[in-house]
């Protein structure tokens, strides 16, 4: 019962940071890459911290503190440029479809670390959805923007970081508290994003930002930031990583039904097909019944 609460409660922050996805498709033309992870951490740190002091949420280890800020700063800094600038380059819908294979990485770097071992139900079902991922990509290549392959390519190689934050973050969260360990990593990140933006005027450029484009940033950084990431390592601390990973695959729905509203992307034919191999393959990873 543990396991489909977690899994629950990934889906509702996978939901959120499909939105997500759509509102920094909408920003991009407007501000760089580390604005824009500037505004989402920076906010979403904000609303992180008090929730934390005001829970009295459990610190990590003094000895862990190393370890919890370089997750930080690979996933709340590294990833979230490189995820900001496969936005400028592909669609909503396609990045979030290639960040959809986010299970594969994350079952395959558990299975290497020795932390999660495969079995054959979650190794179908998560190759399913991840060649519905492909699958959508690859037929619908002819109707996106010239140069989205460049914007899927990195944003999958982006989910190698991820897939560590996941696999990486349980002990931590275990030994700690999930709000605890939220809220140093995001600290660090935002924290070293605002350093590099502060030297290379990305901070600056926040000043040129219009009414909509606040109202973006701060639902960037609220929902899409500190909601959705509290609810995420929540989930990690009750179902194992790659079953929390594999609801990722719900982000492209959400990313997709947003974007045609804010920028007028088409949801496709072929995106409707791969997302039904997607939620296949979520049903079959995540109904494996556990041994006695």
């Amino acid at each position: 019962m543990g396991e489909w609460i977690g899994v629950a409660i990934a889906l509702i922050s996978s939901s959120l940071g499909g939105s997500a996805a759509a509102i920094t498709r909408y920003l991009a033309g407007n501000t760089d890459p580390i604005t824009l992870a500037i505004l989402r951490w920076g906010i979403g740190f904000c609303c992180v911290l008090p929730a934390a002091l005001l829970m009295k949420a459990q610190w990590p280890k003094r000895a862990d503190w190393p370890a919890v800020a370089a997750l930080g700063f690979c996933f709340f800094g590294v990833f979230f440029v490189l995820y900001n600038i496969a936005m400028t380059f592909t669609t909503a819908a396609r990045a979030s479809l290639a960040l959809a294979t986010l299970p594969l990485h994350t079952m395959v770097v558990g299975a290497l670390l020795g932390i999660e071992p495969l079995t054959k139900r979650k190794s179908i079902g998560v190759c399913i959805a991840v060649l519905g991922v492909a699958a959508a990509l690859a037929t619908g290549l002819s109707a996106a923007p010239a140069g989205a392959w460049r914007g899927e390519l990195i944003m999958t190689g982006a989910v190698l970081c991820m897939a560590f934050y996941n696999v990486w973050s349980r002990p931590f969260i275990q030994r700690s508290s999930a709000l605890g360990f939220l809220t140093v990593g995001m600290g660090t990140g935002a924290a070293a994003l605002i350093l590099v933006g502060a030297l290379t005027g990305s901070v600056a450029s926040l000043g040129q930002f219009g009414t909509p484009q606040w109202i973006a940033g701060l639902y960037l950084g609220v929902a899409g930031g500190a909601l959705a990431f509290i609810l995420w390592v929540l989930a990690l601390e009750r179902a194992s990583p790659t079953r929390v990973a594999n609801t990722m695959t719900v982000n492209p729905v959400a990313a997709g039904l947003l974007a045609t509203q804010l920028v007028g992307e088409p949801i496709t034919l072929n995106l409707i097909v791969g997302l039904v191999a997607v939620f296949a393959g979520i049903w079959i990873a995540t109904s494996e019944n556990r041994k006695p």
